[in-house]
């Protein structure tokens, strides 16, 4: 009865222009029979409901409100049966009314979204049609309120039914869709919640997520003046951290293109970033796509830092550049990008961003204490890999370039955990890290005021030059701190010392370190920095070195070093010539540290051509306690002589009246060692030397320029050979000291 006079009656009462009687049909079916307790009643009364849409024709858009709430509330009701009865009486509204429907669009959307998660198939199939007729009317409209419908998005994209996320892809895919409505416009809103239903468990919906995500990324690409970068950066360094491969994945190549469409707008969230990505540079072959990914971030955010980030005032440290992306140019370049190679702001993540408009100005900043923050963090992580190390060092040296004012601000805080970097066992980690160091110790802006180590502050600002270390009598006693206090060296800074000082001083707690990389880090700071600073402003510490064993030890590495190193060629040149004021210095300096090591002091002798002295030193060591290892360092003397570099060495040899004292020297040094391999090799070699008589010339009687070159150099070789007597005495009384230690704890252990 109700489904065929309802009808005729609402068709009267709409041509009598009745709308009272009409809201009174509805309010009759609504609340007599949709919300009865009865379940017959309630199926006759959505039956009504729909039938009075049909017969109010293009008329019900004005009573949608009055006919849609009662059928939404039977989306929720028990039986399933009515459920679907429900949604097929909101179709038919739905269908007559069409377009008038859209103000309604947030509690039909609601309703559907509940259906889609059904667990009746009869109710979703139903569910299904409604939302396909909806789909058609938003796409068709241009009247849909986007702005009232974000909200309500952005809350149901949380969803972690799966039914739930389906629906809402398909609604954004859908909206992406119509021309009408810019939805990247509110990208922002929904992002977030995008990447988590990318980490859904069922494949296809993974799948639809990516699509969507696809086409939100090729519009950024089109219109990327329009794009709120700066609103979804940190949604986007959230999820690069992500578990799942794939939306970090997704994250990473959204953060790319974010990088190089905005360029400088990014860097506020370089610290962000580089917490991000840096991991993901020492991902192994499993991860090679994200690993690549990360690669081209990090190299492209470090192309935005510029030496004008150095110029500001810490007040003003910003710049004003236009909120537009990077130009055509650098756009056209990805590939450039790719060919080459912090912590996260939790407090920015809980704050809303302010996005200007394209046509505004915006200030851009460089978090400069955020970034070292982050690289010092990672630097401290000793789980983090190879990489990921090579790449936070390659951070730092590329700050001090660009920003070495600023940068040197930190340098104190950063200093030690550079010097412990130097035990890496990675030998790419620890040259990267020898040019950050050396950066730090050439800086000209490590000059500055204020910017020296903070425990030697009263080291000149100036450059001044190195001078030759007092001798023994003059040494301060004040130990190793007042040595920071050294003025700075040519070409160097007031960190210079300071790194010198602590270089030695590691590798004197890290014995392993100086006998497996000690001579790889010297020869690589003499490449990067100045050879004769170093080796003069260590044989100044060394001078002062309480530890002699050690003072030892590191003498004999260095002159090693100097010895044998195609990096110290012109170095090597340079004493052998002694004909300049610096040599000269330089020689006695060495010479000084040297005698902690006697056999190195003569090899040094043995460099310089001074051979007398070499003799008279070698005439002092039948006073020395010859060790086993002392004979080991003859031996390996013996060894060196016949090397390349010794060459005009043995060639002088054949100058035999101008040179007795090399023949003299060479033969008690032959004297000194027992029957052994390097006797016999050292035995040959000086029965190679001719007879004077034989080697008489016409020019034999002017004296040889090595003569003239020695007795011009104004050195005081007695003061030296009396300062290496003093050296040895010290040697003597520690190694008896030692030896009467360890006679006191074996007679200990006895008892």
């Amino acid at each position: 009865v109700l489904s065929s006079s309802l009808p005729r009656l609402v068709r009267e009462f709409v041509a009598q222009n009745n709308t009272s009687q009409i809201k009174h049909v509805i309010q009759i079916l609504s609340q007599e029979f949709a919300l009865s307790q009865h379940p017959h009643s309630r199926k006759g009364g959505l039956i009504g409901l729909a039938a009075c849409s049909i017969a109010l024709g293009k008329d019900s858009g004005l009573y949608l409100k009055e006919l849609i709430e009662p059928v939404l509330t039977c989306f929720n009701d028990a039986d399933s049966r009515l459920r679907y009865y429900a949604c097929e009486a909101l179709y038919n509204i739905v269908k007559v009314a069409r377009g008038s429907v859209l103000p309604h669009f947030n509690v039909l959307f609601d309703g559907l979204s509940k259906l889609a998660a059904d667990p009746d198939p009869n109710v979703k199939s139903g569910s299904e049609l409604l939302d396909r007729l909806l789909k058609d009317i938003v796409t068709e409209s241009n009247q849909f309120d986007l702005v009232g419908f974000i909200p309500l998005l952005r809350e149901r994209i949380y969803s972690n039914n799966q039914y739930a996320r389906q629906f809402i892809i398909s609604w954004i895919l859908v909206l992406e869709s119509v021309p009408d409505i810019n939805l990247l416009d509110y990208l922002p809103e929904i992002l977030d919640g995008l990447f988590q239903i990318l980490g859904d468990n069922s494949k296809e919906i993974r799948k639809m997520c990516e699509v969507a995500l696809g086409e939100f990324l090729k519009e950024i690409k089109k219109n990327p003046s329009s794009v709120k970068f700066a609103e979804m950066a940190n949604i986007l360094v959230i999820h690069c951290q992500a578990a799942d491969d794939l939306i970090q994945l997704t994250a990473m190549c959204w953060m790319r293109e974010f990088i190089q469409l905005a360029g400088r707008v990014m860097l506020p969230y370089s610290s962000g970033i580089l917490t991000a990505v840096l991991p993901c540079l020492s991902y192994d072959d499993r991860k090679k796509n994200i690993k690549e990914v990360a690669n081209v971030c990090n190299q492209s955010l470090m192309k935005l830092v510029i030496p004008e980030d150095d110029e500001m005032d810490e007040a003003k440290q910003s710049m004003t550049l236009p909120a537009e992306p990077a130009s055509e140019e650098s756009l056209s370049k990805p590939e450039a990008a790719s060919s080459g190679e912090s912590e996260l702001d939790i407090t920015a993540l809980n704050q809303p961003l302010s996005f200007p408009c394209s046509s505004e100005r915006i200030q851009v900043t460089l978090n400069l204490d955020g970034i070292v923050q982050v690289l010092d963090c990672h630097l401290h992580d000793t789980s983090i890999g190879m990489m990921t190390r090579i790449a936070v060092l390659k951070w730092l040296y590329h700050l001090y370039i660009k920003t070495p004012r600023k940068m040197f601000r930190h340098t104190d805080s950063l200093f030690p955990i550079l010097l412990r970097t130097l035990s890496d066992e990675s030998d790419e980690v620890i040259l990267k890290d020898l040019e950050v160091l050396a950066e730090i110790a050439s800086s000209p802006a490590g000059q500055t005021e204020g910017h020296g180590p903070s425990d030697s502050s009263d080291v000149r600002p100036g450059p001044v030059e190195l001078h030759v270390p007092a001798r023994a009598s003059q040494l301060s006693s004040s130990g190793m701190k007042s040595l920071e206090c050294s003025p700075s060296t040519p070409t160097m800074n007031s960190y210079f010392y300071k790194f010198m000082i602590n270089l030695l001083k590691r590798f004197s707690s890290e014995r392993k370190l100086l006998e497996n990389r000690g001579a790889f880090i010297i020869r690589q700071l003499c490449l990067l920095l100045n050879a004769e600073n170093i080796f003069h402003s260590m044989a100044d510490i060394l001078l002062r070195e309480e530890d002699l064993k050690f003072a030892s030890t590191m003498v004999h590495t260095l002159n090693t070093i100097l010895l044998t190193s195609s990096e110290l060629f012109q170095l090597r040149n340079q004493l052998k010539d002694l004909k300049t004021p610096e040599s000269r210095n330089l020689f006695c300096c060495l010479y000084r540290s040297w005698c902690h090591n006697p056999v190195t002091t003569v090899s040094l002798c043995f460099l310089t051509q001074n051979y007398k002295h070499a003799y008279d030193l070698i005439q002092k060591f039948g006073d020395l306690e010859v060790t086993v290892d002392f004979l080991t360092e003859v031996d390996k003397l013996v060894q060196l002589i016949e090397c390349p570099i010794f060459t005009y060495l043995r060639l002088q040899l054949l100058d035999v009246k101008n040179n007795p004292y090399l023949i003299k020297a060479l033969y008690g040094l032959l004297m000194l060692l027992p029957q052994s391999s390097a006797f016999q090799l050292l035995s040959h070699r000086l029965q190679c030397v001719p007879n004077p008589e034989l080697m008489q010339t016409a020019d034999s009687t002017k004296p040889s320029a090595s003569f003239k070159r020695t007795t011009a150099s104004n050195i005081d070789y007695t003061e030296l050979l009396q300062h290496f007597e003093k050296v040895q005495n010290k040697h003597l009384e520690a190694r008896h000291q030692r030896a009467g230690r360890a006679e006191q704890l074996d007679r200990r252990v006895v008892l």
